[in-house]
């Protein structure tokens, strides 16, 4: 299936179609080029089916032609993502479900990384719409998106949620901190026939247990000092919708008690009230917690556990996933792009040491990693002597998996390319020669150093130069390589 996907490129200019395709046949793309007349036409004479069209790159058109031809294509095939060539035009109205599908717009001066950036985030959306298009009830095919990764500990937390996500059974969401289980909550939510009603979190852990109850429930006037005025509850707030209990393993066993009757009887009475109140609520719970555990020590009830465990999602830690980092890496990257919020790009080497390690934070960690790293590296390249030192002590679970390593290799591949590629471009105004290939020298060094753990003599083998000349261009460039252990070169500065 993989082999049969193609990109369609709509286009009314016939040398931006002919260059599109000439760029994308060079990056190794199946594709089809056509007019804003004969799109359709062209797929079928190509015998395409429409599924096997991962994305759509359009051309520049004005807004009423662009908005016929998103309409259009997306009536032919509701999950193919769109990436547009120049800006979105101001007047483009688009309903939320087709906006949603215009995955980026590129500059019309195409980059190299940018273009496979747009296309690699394209195909993971049309392979997650494929992926869930089969299960019955679910909503929107965009659906677990932000679960990123091609392992199979995600594939199989995606299946499971598939099967749940229309029902309407409580689930039990269990997994370390980090590991994103009010994302999953979340997406259950929104693609089951509750989505147009409240979706209300409550972290159990994070509310001093005296409040818990009128947190939960809600209060009359006067229930206790300082109830200045009656207030609803979190089951008030959500009725209709989703009540998401997270860090239901921090609460008490008195709340224990009387959530387990809400979830029975299906009502319950503000506090300082005698008014029975109906509750239409769908319960997701979440917890780091080893309940099974809690409950041989008497710590968590029983029949309360039951109630909630109808269905089980586990979530992997990242540290059982490590083939998935790349992929992650890309996605956290875009969305600080997509934000606003700046730029980063890590090494081969340094991707590798994220491979290898233990990653406690799991998700979360990752993901404020790479928000640290775009500030203090703002649209740079970080290498592993950039990243904070639990990453060059070898603080590590394990070797780096076979998926990883080719994913791993993959990317450092696709960044090699996009450097040709901006090579062999000579910008419209010229450019500093000399200044261009002083810089070019010194980001080399400074990778090949990266590479080789800060040895400049194994440095120098990659570079394929002898070690004084590198040692003299370090010095030139003001070039420090890390304290690492003695490879003959300390005398670099004397």
């Amino acid at each position: 299936m993989l082999d049969a996907l193609k990109i369609l490129v709509v286009d009314n200019d016939e040398q931006s179609r002919h260059d599109l395709q000439t760029i994308l046949s060079f990056i190794g793309e199946k594709l089809i080029t056509a007019s804003a007349d004969d799109w359709q036409q062209s797929c079928q004479t190509d015998e395409t089916r429409p599924a096997e069209i991962c994305a759509v790159l359009l051309g520049e058109f004005d807004a009423p032609m662009l908005q016929q031809l998103l309409v259009a294509i997306h009536q032919w095939e509701a999950g193919i993502p769109f990436i547009l060539k120049g800006s979105m035009p101001a007047s483009l109205e688009l309903d939320t479900e087709l906006a949603s599908r215009i995955i980026c717009s590129l500059q019309n001066e195409l980059r190299y990384q940018s273009l496979v950036d747009a296309l690699h985030k394209a195909k993971l959306v049309h392979e997650h719409y494929n992926r869930l298009r089969d299960f019955e009830g679910v909503r929107d095919y965009n659906m677990f998106r932000s679960l990123v990764g091609q392992s199979e500990a995600v594939q199989r937390v995606r299946h499971m949620m598939g099967q749940v996500a229309n029902s309407e059974v409580s689930v039990l969401i269990t997994g370390e901190s980090g590991t994103g289980k009010e994302v999953v909550a979340r997406n259950l939510h929104l693609n089951s026939s509750r989505a147009e009603k409240p979706f209300i979190p409550i972290n159990c852990g994070a509310i001093p247990r005296e409040l818990l109850e009128s947190e939960l429930f809600g209060h009359e006037k006067g229930a206790f000092t300082g109830a200045i005025s009656s207030r609803a509850g979190r089951f008030e707030l959500a009725d209709g919708g989703t009540l998401f209990l997270d860090e239901i393993g921090d609460m008490p066993l008195s709340m224990q008690v009387k959530l387990l009757r809400v979830l029975q009887e299906q009502s319950f009475e503000r506090v300082g009230g005698v008014k029975t109140i109906q509750a239409d609520v769908r319960i997701f719970a979440a917890t780091h917690k080893d309940l099974e555990e809690m409950i041989a020590k008497g710590e968590f009830r029983q029949d309360l556990y039951y109630r909630l465990n109808v269905f089980p999602i586990a979530m992997p830690a990242l540290r059982e996933r490590m083939e998935d980092i790349p992929l992650l890496l890309n996605e956290l990257i875009a969305e600080l792009e997509a934000e606003g919020r700046g730029s980063v790009r890590f090494n081969s080497s340094a991707v590798a040491a994220l491979c290898r390690y233990s990653w406690p934070g799991n998700v979360r960690e990752l993901a404020n990693l790479v928000e640290r790293m775009a500030i203090l590296h703002p649209h740079g390249i970080v290498g592993v002597q950039d990243l904070p030192t639990a990453f060059h002590r070898g603080d590590i679970s394990g070797e780096i998996s076979p998926q990883a390593v080719e994913l791993v290799a993959t990317e450092s591949q696709a960044a090699q390319g996009a450097e040709e590629q901006e090579d062999e471009i000579l910008p419209m105004k010229g450019i500093d020669l000399k200044e261009y290939l002083a810089n070019l020298e010194k980001s080399l060094i400074a990778q090949a150093l990266d590479d080789s753990d800060g040895v400049v003599a194994r440095a120098a083998t990659r570079l394929q130069i002898r070690r004084t000349t590198l040692v003299e261009k370090m010095r030139k460039y003001q070039l420090q390589r890390p304290t690492l252990p003695d490879d003959g070169s300390q005398d670099m500065d004397n």
